[in-house]
């Protein structure tokens, strides 16, 4: 089953997943460019073992995987030891994998911890691609990211197989009948079952309270007294999670392409289809066609993909409504992906659906031998343990219309998805929405996207809303794409650049365009 409601930050959903390294202490090449950690910081987490709270990290030069070669140039990677359930702190410990590039000139601030969404995107994999990004800032900060608690290699969680994974896609996401239903919540509760004889103990142990702990840990180990962070995407709510637990500890924070705090259930599955809409419009403006006229086209070519999938240019796949959607889906992360969704439209429009299950394919991480990767695995996990909501079928069907009516083309599949994603869920949820409130933390800079398809630029508000008076800054850019900073605006950029160097905050309301 495909998700549809939290779909993954721009890093993931490009597949841009290129780098990988497994952390951990070894014997052979614990070289780390000359320069060692400095230990721990002054500032402790509270109530963490001290075996936990002076451990040193052990950087050693990253190793391959299977999915991508070891990354160049000075990366190191570390294993970092953290309580597995952290209301047991002195309990049982589990590993989580790091990965650090130090800062390249002398005027060092600190650590600059990065999350690039998903939830279950593995920052270990991701970081080294998006060092250029990054590049103006790498003088001054050690770049790091890490795979969260049940993320790659941090015990992530492979929930079925790659066979299973593909015979999935055959499950109508927008069962029209009771049989379709049956499969449809057959197959949620097949995934969940999965998830949980996988992930055993730590399936309630993965949630987003437990990261931000994770992340005071990092910081306290990494020798910095202040959290520097830079979330996308899901890694904004996990800012805010952090900023909450720990306003003291915050430092300089940046939290991009927002999501709505105050957003439940099917308040996110609602933003999610406004926001998707009002991309897939902007995108049918730019050919000249008219929004309206545009998405009825292409809610058509769905509905017969529903009755009769397009054969592709793989063997034995054929073209899904589902799969034809997820297609649709990847190009609106970045507007420089807008030509291959006209490409792919208009052969499907001819008969052939290879382009189109080509694009499915890097937002699910297919590769040409038919291996999943599992960062949705790993995101439904989490989302599930944070979010104690299970919207029923009936719920679904009675707020169908008014889904619809917002998205005429995703209104329907995201509505469905909330039924689905948690169906007979193993494991129950914490909570209706997060808690953000952040009384007393320095400024946070909150950066929206007025053209942002998967976290609508709403959400930025309401983030600096909760965050709370004198903390929540909003950055506006009146841009297209998921997240803001590396997009193309010099005044996002100039801007971000400007707090996280040298601390100066801009003006809240602040628009870039």
């Amino acid at each position: 089953m495909a998700h549809l409601v939290r779909w993954t930050a721009l890093t993931a959903a490009a597949a841009l997943l290129t780098a990988g390294c497994s952390g951990g202490s070894s014997d052979e090449d614990k070289d780390d460019g000359g320069r060692s950690s400095a230990g721990p910081s002054a500032v402790a987490p509270s109530g963490v073992p001290q075996a936990l709270a002076s451990q040193r990290l052990d950087w050693t030069r990253c190793k391959g995987t299977d999915d991508a070669p070891a990354p160049d140039g000075d990366w190191r990677c570390a294993t970092l030891k953290a309580p597995l359930d952290w209301s047991d702190p002195d309990g049982e410990t589990i590993d989580l994998a790091l990965i650090r590039s130090r800062a390249s000139g002398d005027d060092r601030i600190g650590s600059l911890l990065f999350n690039f969404g998903g939830p279950g995107g593995s920052g270990v994999s991701m970081m080294p691609s998006y060092a250029d990004t990054v590049s103006s800032l790498h003088e001054r900060y050690d770049l790091v990211s890490w795979d969260p608690r049940g993320v790659a290699a941090s015990e992530g969680v492979r929930c079925r197989t790659d066979e299973a994974t593909e015979a999935a896609e055959s499950v109508d996401s927008t069962p029209d009948t009771p049989a379709e239903e049956q499969a449809y919540l057959e197959d949620a509760a097949d995934f969940g079952a999965g998830c949980e004889k996988a992930a055993g103990k730590l399936m309630e142990h993965v949630s987003t309270t437990d990261t931000a702990r994770d992340m005071d840990l990092m910081r306290h180990v990494l020798g910095d007294a202040k959290m520097h962070y830079f979330g996308i995407s899901y890694g904004t709510e996990l800012g805010g999670v952090y900023a909450h637990l720990f306003p003291k500890h915050v430092g300089r924070v940046i939290l991009d392409a927002v999501v709505d705090p105050g957003a439940d259930t099917m308040g996110h599955a609602e933003n999610q289809a406004r926001g998707f809409q009002r991309a897939l419009d902007d995108y049918l403006e730019s050919t000249g066609q008219d929004p309206a006229q545009g998405s009825r086209k292409i809610a058509d070519l769905l509905e017969r993909l529903d009755a009769e999938p397009l054969p592709t240019s793989s063997p034995g796949r054929k073209l899904t409504q589902t799969l034809a959607l997820t297609g649709i889906v990847l190009p609106l992360y970045s507007e420089s992906g807008w030509p291959a969704l006209t490409s792919a439209l208009e052969a499907a429009e001819e008969g052939d659906g290879s382009e189109l299950l080509a694009l499915a394919d890097g937002y699910n991480e297919r590769d040409p031998s038919g291996r999943y990767g599992t960062t949705t695995h790993s995101q439904r996990v989490i989302s599930c343990l944070d979010d104690k909501q299970r919207p029923t079928v009936e719920d679904t069907k009675k707020l169908l219309p008014r889904f619809e009516k917002v998205s005429p083309v995703f209104g329907a599949f995201l509505g469905w998805d909330t039924a689905g994603w948690c169906h007979d869920w193993p494991v129950a949820g914490q909570h209706d929405t997060p808690e953000v409130s952040a009384p007393g933390a320095a400024p946070v800079l909150v950066v929206g996207n007025t053209g942002d398809p998967a976290t609508p630029y709403e959400g930025a508000r309401r983030m600096a809303d909760e965050l709370g008076k004198d903390v929540g800054v909003v950055l506006t850019w009146k841009g297209e794409g998921h997240g803001a900073y590396g997009s193309g605006s010099d005044c996002v950029d100039s801007a971000v650049d400007a707090y996280l160097l040298k601390g100066t905050v801009p003006k809240d309301g602040k628009v870039c365009s």
